[in-house]
């Protein structure tokens, strides 16, 4: 088939490991324009003393020393996130691995600052936001050059065509699962390194996460998770769904339909919430055997 910008080679090792990483993406200047808008999203949250709507907060920040580590929906905050998100660099790839009819589910940016950058424990996105096929996935972003050292998404190769892990604690889901309970040695997980402006792309299913920051050099991402226009969010998972005009208002390409396709996939519901909602850092704070 027809495909613009994936080799068949690339297309095959996506479906086998549930990865791909494109090098060198994203042009320089585009990139150089995606970090001015984040030391514009850094410098608002000097003065602040907790998280808001926009911007997430480092344990560690003080309002004279501000720490971000997620910028919250940054498509919707800033005209060069969303231009990124509405390009070919973006759109294309993914195309051409789960079709022309494309949603955004959601988007985040996720800041490793230098020295200090949270870890975000072992998931799936999956169990986050069960739908009705799985041809979803996540766009990452990579603006800081990612080595080991400064703290790389890790994905383990092939975990997208296992089970959908248990992500709960005490009966209460918290968003990450334990590597030992799951059969999984963090030995097998594969770092996601690359040059500032590259990209990934990984299923909704694979199972990843990532260490804390610890190195001198920052590690800033940002992920657009993006899925097929026919796969519609199941109830009770984290999806929202005001309406069906709100939800074809997030259709990047292609045609909207009212016909989910519906695939075998394994499902477990992320019920019942935790009493304190927020970001994935602070659901994942009740897990109380951490892996990072």
């Amino acid at each position: 088939m027809d495909r613009e910008v994936l080799s068949d080679e690339q297309v095959g090792f996506y479906r086998d490991n549930g990865y791909v990483v494109l090098e060198a993406r994203i042009p320089a200047d585009v990139m150089q324009r995606v970090r001015e808008e984040i030391a514009r999203f850094v410098a608002e949250a000097r003065g602040m003393t907790a998280s808001n709507e926009r911007i997430d907060l480092e344990d560690s920040h003080r309002p004279d020393a501000p720490r971000v580590r997620r910028i919250k929906l940054p498509h919707k905050l800033s005209p060069v996130f969303d231009g990124l998100l509405h390009s070919d660099w973006i759109l294309a790839p993914v195309r051409d691995l789960i079709g022309p009819d494309l949603r955004l589910h959601t988007s985040k940016l996720n800041m490793k600052s230098a020295g200090y950058g949270a870890a975000v424990e072992w998931h799936q996105d999956w169990a986050f936001y069960p739908h009705t096929n799985d041809d979803i996935l996540a766009v990452g972003v990579i603006i800081d050059d990612m080595g080991e050292e400064n703290g790389p998404l890790m994905v383990f190769p092939g975990s997208h065509k296992g089970p959908i892990h248990d992500h709960h604690a005490e009966g209460i889901f918290a968003g990450a699962m334990s590597l030992a309970a799951s059969g999984l040695d963090a030995a097998d997980a594969v770092k996601l390194t690359g040059p500032a402006g590259s990209i990934s792309l990984h299923h909704v299913r694979a199972v990843h996460g990532s260490a804390s920051n610890r190195s001198q050099r920052d590690r800033r991402m940002m992920f657009y998770e993006i899925t097929a226009a026919d796969a519609f969010p199941l109830r009770g998972s984290m999806s929202p769904f005001e309406s069906l005009e709100e939800y074809d208002s997030r259709l990047l390409c292609g045609r909207p339909t009212i016909t989910p396709r519906l695939a075998p996939v394994p499902v477990r519901i992320p019920q019942p919430q935790p009493a304190t909602q927020g970001s994935i850092y602070e659901i994942q704070k009740a897990l109380r055997a951490r892996n990072f």
